[in-house]
């Protein structure tokens, strides 16, 4: 099976930046790719998705300060995080899709705090 490995996530002060990456073992990415993320105590949302022409579908509450890309040569997906906020504390999840099967990330913990 496919195999997701998520990495970048950490601690980092309010406005701070961040870039998580998503590197999988297949072409997983290539007609849909997403990062969710999951607060505690909080139901996993959707963060950003881009689909195979390149648009993009950001929630509200990242639109303007994070940035999806993908590097479908290396079946990797990328999630720029600026401006953080400590709102945006969760674990992050990149997604991505074999024929009906859905792929998922472990989860990176992503930490704004001052």
């Amino acid at each position: 099976q496919v195999q997701l490995v998520e990495s970048g996530g950490g601690l980092v002060q309010p406005g701070g930046s961040l870039r998580l990456s998503c590197a999988a073992s297949g072409s997983i990415f290539s007609i849909y790719a997403g990062w969710y993320r999951q607060a505690p105590g909080k139901q996993r949302e959707l963060v950003v998705a881009i689909i195979r022409g390149g648009s993009t579908n950001y929630a509200d509450s990242v639109k303007g300060r994070f940035t999806i890309s993908r590097d479908n040569a290396k079946n990797t997906v990328y999630l720029q995080m600026n401006s953080l906020k400590p709102e945006d504390t969760a674990v992050y999840y990149c997604h991505g899709r074999l024929a009906e099967y859905d792929c998922w990330g472990q989860g990176t913990q992503v930490t704004v705090s001052s």
